[in-house]
């Protein structure tokens, strides 16, 4: 039976990259002359130190910018509350986002059960494995995958006859 599989994984190398041109980026700008802003990276955690709020809004820019242009979706970053770090400025903890959470994973498979496709939707683990009959009926789930709103990037895997 045809089937394929929904998952959301984040490329860490890129990552990576995207947060070395951002530390470039602020060693450069004339707008960070002198701020102690910087951008680092512990497993799925990247904490980003500003000086101040309006800096820290800057450095959110950037993550948007670079993380685009290394054509990784800025949904997968799950912004955590701001902290007070040592004199003014501020520290914000951002998690990335791997892999699909049992709530979004249910709500996923409701949304297409609702849909009334010929499809059959099984959870597993971390992702969602999608069957059906026909090939025409998996291509309409992606389609209708793509048009809900999800605060987390879905990539589509494994589709086979």
């Amino acid at each position: 039976m045809p089937s394929f599989d929904i998952v959301s994984k984040t490329n860490m190398a890129e990552v990576d990259n995207a947060l070395a041109g951002i530390t470039r980026e602020v060693a450069q700008r004339f707008d960070f002359k002198g701020s102690k802003c910087s951008v680092e990276r512990k497993d799925q955690i990247i904490t980003v130190l500003a000086d101040d709020d309006a800096k820290l809004k800057q450095m959110h820019e950037l993550l948007k910018v670079h993380f685009t242009r290394r054509s990784v979706d800025p949904k997968a970053l799950d912004y955590q509350t701001v902290e007070k770090a040592s004199g003014n400025s501020v520290r914000q903890p951002i998690r990335i986002k791997d892999g699909i959470e049992s709530v979004l994973a249910k709500r996923l498979a409701k949304e297409i059960k609702d849909s009334k496709m010929k499809v059959q939707v099984a959870i597993q683990g971390d992702e969602l494995r999608v069957t059906g009959k026909k090939r025409d009926d998996l291509q309409e789930a992606i389609a209708l995958l793509k048009t809900l709103d999800v605060d987390q990037p879905l990539q589509f895997i494994n589709f086979r006859d």
